[in-house]
């Protein structure tokens, strides 16, 4: 199931455009213009996580937070135009996981957003021992192995397969890709992710050309075929 983010902003045109990116990350995203609205919001939707904003109209981000404190734990990243350390502080001290300073890339927060679920402990847990067909990857052991062979990934190269393998027929872009493999996501930077898959079915593939494994989906990213799964 979809996680939940509330994004919380009075500015419209920012909320539809870290939206628009969440959505496009397999996010389910709800929103409110102001922390009294996001109080009533948090109640109904009950979020995952919250990207919420510290200057708003009726009731501020830090007002919204100490009382929505007092009912649940749910992870949050602050936004805020402000630069003063003691204002990023506060924050933080007030329960805030992460603090994002505008203007900022909302690629970026995307992958914020994912590292503050995965520290939370709300990603699913991952199985220790992978098995496709003739691969095997043992996560503990840090092992990949191709039928009697043992093949020797680089960090990024294993992270990317045991990603892939993990949920067989899933498609995942690249900048998801470039978030699970390197921890954050940067503009501009996606198409490593190419290169890696290009090396990675250079070891695992009996014909990298036309791999069994691996497979392209054009105009979005990657999946582990369904089948080998």
């Amino acid at each position: 199931m979809a996680k939940t983010v509330m994004v919380v902003d009075d500015e419209e045109r920012l909320v539809r455009l870290v939206s628009t990116y969440l959505e496009q990350e397999g996010f389910r995203v709800v929103s409110a213009r102001n922390g009294r609205e996001a109080l009533f919001t948090a109640r109904r939707e009950k979020p995952d996580l919250i990207v919420l904003d510290v200057m708003m109209p009726e009731m501020d981000g830090l007002e919204f937070l100490r009382l929505h404190r007092k009912d649940r734990e749910t992870p949050v990243i602050m936004l805020t135009a402000r630069v003063e350390e003691t204002d990023r502080v506060l924050g933080l001290e007030m329960g805030a996981d992460d603090y994002v300073t505008k203007p900022f890339s909302p690629r970026e927060l995307t992958a914020r957003v994912r590292a503050v679920l995965r520290r939370s402990g709300q990603t699913a847990p991952e199985a220790e021992v992978l098995r496709a067909k003739d691969i095997v990857v043992d996560r503990s052991a840090h092992s990949v192995q191709v039928g009697d062979r043992i093949v020797d990934l680089t960090p990024s190269e294993f992270d990317l397969l045991a990603t892939l393998m993990a949920a067989p027929g899933r498609v995942y872009s690249r900048l998801e890709l470039l978030d699970r493999v390197q921890g954050t996501a940067f503009e501009g930077y996606e198409r490593t992710i190419d290169v890696h898959v290009k090396n990675l079915r250079a070891k695992i593939e009996a014909d990298p050309k036309q791999p069994k494994y691996v497979e392209t989906v054009y105009g979005i990213g990657y999946r582990f075929a369904p089948e080998a799964g």
